[in-house]
């Protein structure tokens, strides 16, 4: 299957915002929660989440869970 240009273009935009030390789906669901927390409380995002921060940037579809567990979360409040 070959891309479109417009595809192509995305996933190069994509690959430029990587990081040498970018974390996978999997280990930004684990830590998932706990910078959930730390949002509701207004933190600042402590050493060892930016990663998920910049994570959370860049895939949608962690993106889209984290907004599901903040929705969760306000609501349980």
């Amino acid at each position: 299957m070959a891309l479109s240009r417009k595809q192509l273009d995305t996933l190069l935009g994509m690959l430029s915002l990587t990081r040498p030390d970018e974390i996978a789906c999997d280990e930004c669901t684990e830590k998932l929660s706990q910078f959930a927390e730390n949002s509701l409380a207004g933190k600042t995002v402590p050493e060892g989440l930016e990663a998920v921060e910049h994570h959370l940037a860049i895939c949608t579809e962690c993106c889209e869970e984290f907004e599901a567990l903040m929705h969760v979360l306000r609501d349980s409040q």
